[in-house]
């Protein structure tokens, strides 16, 4: 008999124990559950915003003017043009 000195250490382990499988079973989750949605984030040949119709909606939003708008319109076609610049 353990006269009651005991039982404190067995609430910690069933609690610890209980945290534990937890743990496992959201890791497992997180792992698998990731690798079968095709993973995290759009991947290749998904339907994300380019950079142009980002700068439409913040335009439509409010977000930046027209002056804007053009200035970042303008540098993104220069940084095209300069990408396909290739130079030996």
């Amino acid at each position: 008999m353990m006269f009651g000195y005991g039982a404190g250490w067995s609430v910690l382990m069933v609690v610890g124990m209980l945290v534990f499988f937890g743990f496992l079973v959201w890791g497992t989750y997180a792992l698998f559950g990731a690798t079968s949605r095709g993973g995290y984030g759009p991947g290749p040949g998904s339907s994300s915003s380019t950079a142009r119709e980002i700068l439409d909606g913040r335009l439509a939003r409010g977000e930046i003017n027209t002056d804007e708008y053009r200035r970042l319109v303008d540098a993104m076609s220069a940084g095209a043009r300069d990408s396909h610049d290739v130079r030996s």
